[in-house]
């Protein structure tokens, strides 16, 4: 299910980059486009925080490095948007990022990552037209 949501993510990336560059002037297009990078940034750390998650008894560094390219992807956008939702998508998912954080560094190795899927979710949905 996780890569489902992951595909569907990258789907309507593409669909929106298709739109956007038909309907947009440069400067709003620039800006954009950013946006649906870095979603499709998100999702693919999002993706890469799901499979380490599921296989912590591995190595639960895994899901530390893709909680750490989350934030850089979240700096990176929060940076180049005024959008209202995109900044609140953006707030609940460092609020998700950190709570997943706090739950791998007190020994869950399992930490409930639905926080973080459905704000990351948020942010694919408001990058699309």
């Amino acid at each position: 299910m996780a890569s489902r949501r992951h595909q569907r993510l990258a789907l309507a990336t593409a669909a929106t980059l298709l739109t956007l560059t038909t309907a947009a002037g440069c400067a709003g297009l620039d800006k954009a486009l950013d946006c649906v990078r870095t979603a499709d940034a998100v999702a693919t750390s999002v993706g890469n925080l799901q499979r380490a998650v599921s296989s912590a008894s591995e190595d639960i560094t895994q899901a530390s490095e893709a909680l750490d390219d989350i934030d850089r992807e979240l700096k990176n956008l929060d940076d180049t948007t005024d959008n209202a939702d995109l900044s609140k998508a953006v707030d609940d998912l460092q609020a998700g990022v950190k709570s997943v954080r706090q739950s791998i560094e007190s020994g869950d190795a399992t930490p409930d990552i639905t926080p973080v899927t459905n704000a990351a979710t948020e942010i694919g949905k408001v990058c699309s037209p």
